[in-house]
């Protein structure tokens, strides 16, 4: 299911709520029916309040009500801090009391056992029937700060954003993960707009509220943590249309370390984990994804004080050359981009550097900036306005109150005329240095985040440059559907695999199939010798580990013995594994092993894996994987990233190889799985990749088909 699934104005009635019934209102210290109420009262929330507790008239000043039966109608939304058993009831009652939205503190439900999981379909079920948001069960609640809405259990420190400043949307599956982030950015002078924890996501979940977000003018930038996305092809749709609206969304997602599923029917399936898929699909909506929660709170930061996100080609004003050297370490190990600058073409930039000091990239100015601070400015000012820069970074030495009074007003005043459009980021290179409170906010006030550590700027930077390397245009291809595929099920054989898809122009090796000896040498000599012999069954994944290929047979005699060998070979590595035959096939010529494979995911759809293959596939996991709207260009601009791509370059005095002709295949492959949603998984494990020019050719397939 893709889209919205409920309006803006049903999203309203959460967090912008004119009424707020509070079940299981209480005035005992540390209930959260207390502090949800204490949180409400504080802050003046502006509308209508109704406590409910049957064992009170009243608690601060408020009239009680003795059950939700005795709510007014149509109340905006009521938040439940009650136990688990009196929740399904609850709920069901206010629905039919036109309650618009409810928050269900309570834990216990589907990540609890099957009673638990039960209730919370029930849940879902009610929603569904009354038109109901549901946050939760099993959240943190919500909070709108800036109409100052605290619809939590937890303290709340109530920072309203002034009119008109940027501000980040949160939404988060872990309540505690969307505190901590909130706590972490206010103190950075960083504005949260709305913070969403949406616990077990009964009946609505982080991409509803992502659509909200999008929709909300004080949200500028929307920051996340997911563990599950739950409606996949509903959260795309709503990245699609954030990257369209400009508001990035800035996404911690953990689970790639997960392990591939072992029962995998191909190296793709077991490579292709969801992690891997997820984060393929995503990327290509623009999503940026952090790796630490410490990168999340970074990341977002600048986003959200730059007055644009860092484009690709960092400079560095820098004030040491050991420094220098550690940047270039630095920048290396997490593939950040350092522009090449020198004095033969950057002559703005030799314009105001000491005679003494070259032109580089980090630049050194030394210690000239204590004596003469505006070189700072001017230095900063020549890199900002470099068409080439794409964001810039002060690697400052802080060190006291004196030195840091020298230098940050010279930094501050790059920025203060609001010229610059580009970001200009403060990184300490002595974390715990003695700065003034008053220099780090003057930075942010003219939109310059401030870093303690160099590194932490540097990992920032380099993720939200990585956006502006995407290349997000759509260039998807008609589908490719299989005539054949009715009536395939299973795990498709090498043979029948390459039945199906030969036809649609996968290059294949001239082969046959044979069932006996016999066929077997007869088909050898239709094809011509040298040919391989390869054993035949769905249930035999590796035919090699089995003695189940027998290379360079060079006569009918030679084939007729490796049928009967290969026949062996197999019995006594799986007595139940019976083969259907061989498949005889054309000898090649040798070149790059490559693999690719493609894997279709019921809610994430398809996705291509390339990358080097051959029996060290799983082992060495150097692969890409790639969506199936890319061109061939695209997609041969992604085989260069990999780890080894030197080898398809041509390395060492070997030739440079064929990758327009793997690119091609790749998108080919993509082609077939968009026109065949019920192919689950496709293996090419080998695949040749000859000198350019000369092609490619898959040696070996195998398919996984699910109707």
């Amino acid at each position: 299911m893709s889209g919205k699934r409920f309006t803006n104005k049903q999203i309203d009635r959460l967090l912008r709520p004119k009424s707020v019934a509070v079940v299981g209102a209480s005035d005992r210290h540390g209930a959260l029916g207390a502090t949800l109420l204490n949180n409400l009262v504080q802050y003046e929330f502006a509308g209508d309040i109704y406590p409910v507790n049957p064992k009170r008239e009243e608690i601060q000043g408020l009239k009680c009500y003795a059950s939700v039966d005795q709510l007014p109608e149509g109340i905006d939304c009521a938040v439940l801090a009650i136990p688990r058993p009196f929740v399904l009831d609850t709920v069901r009652s206010l629905a039919k009391r036109g309650c618009g939205a409810v928050v269900i503190y309570s834990a216990g439900f589907s990540e609890a056992g099957e009673e638990g999981m039960k209730e919370q379909l029930e849940l879902g079920a009610i929603a569904a029937e009354y038109g109901m948001v549901i946050e939760g069960p099993n959240c943190l609640g919500c909070t709108n700060y800036v109409e100052r809405v605290p619809l939590t259990f937890v303290e709340t420190n109530m920072i309203t954003p002034p009119k008109g400043a940027r501000a980040v949307g949160i939404a988060s599956q872990s309540g505690a993960l969307a505190a901590v982030l909130a706590t972490a950015l206010h103190p950075r002078g960083c504005y949260v707009s709305t913070s969403v924890s949406t616990g077990n996501e009964a009946a609505s979940g982080v991409e509803d509220y992502v659509e909200w977000l999008i929709d909300d003018e004080d949200t500028h930038v929307i920051s996340m943590y997911v563990e599950s996305l739950r409606r996949p092809k509903a959260f795309i749709a709503a990245a699609r249309r954030a990257r369209a609206a400009g508001k990035p969304i800035i996404m911690l997602h953990p689970g790639k370390s997960n392990k591939a599923q072992e029962s995998a029917a191909t190296h793709t399936g077991a490579m292709a984990g969801d992690y891997a898929l997820m984060k393929a699909k995503l990327g290509r909506e623009g999503v940026i994804f952090a790796d630490t929660l410490e990168e999340l709170e970074d990341i977002t930061e600048i986003a959200l004080r730059c007055p644009s996100l860092p484009g690709a080609n960092m400079a560095v004003l820098g004030e040491s050359g050991a420094l220098r050297g550690l940047a270039f370490d630095i920048a290396e190990d997490i593939g950040l981009d350092l522009i090449d600058l020198n004095d033969d073409n950057s002559p703005a930039l030799r314009a105001v550097l000491p005679d003494f000091v070259p032109v580089s990239n980090p630049t050194d100015i030394t210690a000239a900036g204590l004596s003469e601070p505006e070189i700072y400015t001017k230095v900063l000012t020549a890199l900002l306005a470099d068409e080439r820069v794409g964001s810039v970074v002060a690697s400052i030495i802080q060190s006291d109150p004196i030195t840091s009074k020298i230098k940050f007003p010279a930094i501050i005043k790059v920025l203060e005329d609001g010229s610059f459009a580009k970001p200009l980021v403060f990184a300490g290179v002595d974390e715990g240095a003695r700065v003034p409170q008053e220099y780090i906010d003057g930075l942010r006030a003219v939109g310059i985040p401030w870093f303690p550590s160099t590194e932490r700027a540097y990992r920032a930077i380099s993720r939200l440059a990585d956006l502006a390397k995407r290349d997000l245009s759509d260039n998807s291809q008609a589908p490719l559907p299989v005539p054949a595929l009715k009536g395939v099920s299973g795990v498709v054989p090498e043979y029948k695999a390459k039945e199906l898809l030969a036809p649609l122009g996968i290059p294949f090796p001239q082969s046959k199939f044979a069932a006996t000896a016999d066929d077997a040498a007869a088909a050898a000599e239709e094809i011509g010798f040298p040919v391989v012999l390869k054993a035949q069954a769905a249930a035999l994944g590796h035919k090699s580990d089995a003695g189940g290929v027998i290379l360079k047979l060079d006569s009918a005699e030679a084939v007729k013995a490796a049928f009967d060998k290969i026949f062996t070979n197999v019995a006594a590595y799986d007595a139940s594994i019976q083969l259907d035959g061989v498949l005889v096939e054309k000898m090649g010529t040798m070149g790059m092993e490559m693999i690719v494979g493609a894997k279709s995911d019921p809610e994430w759809g398809p996705v291509v894996l390339a990358g080097f293959g051959g029996v060290t596939a799983e082992i060495l996991k150097d692969v890409v994987l790639l969506t199936t709207d890319l061109s061939e260009e695209q997609v041969a601009a992604k085989l260069l990233t990999l780890k080894q791509a030197a080898l398809l370059k041509g390395y060492r005095g070997s030739p440079e190889l064929d990758v327009p002709a793997l690119a091609k295949l790749i998108v080919e492959i993509g082609r077939v799985m968009e026109g065949n949603p019920s192919i689950r998984e496709i293996d090419l494990n080998p695949v040749i990749v000859h000198p350019k020019g000369q092609g490619v050719v898959a040696l070996d397939a195998l398919m996984l088909v699910q109707h």
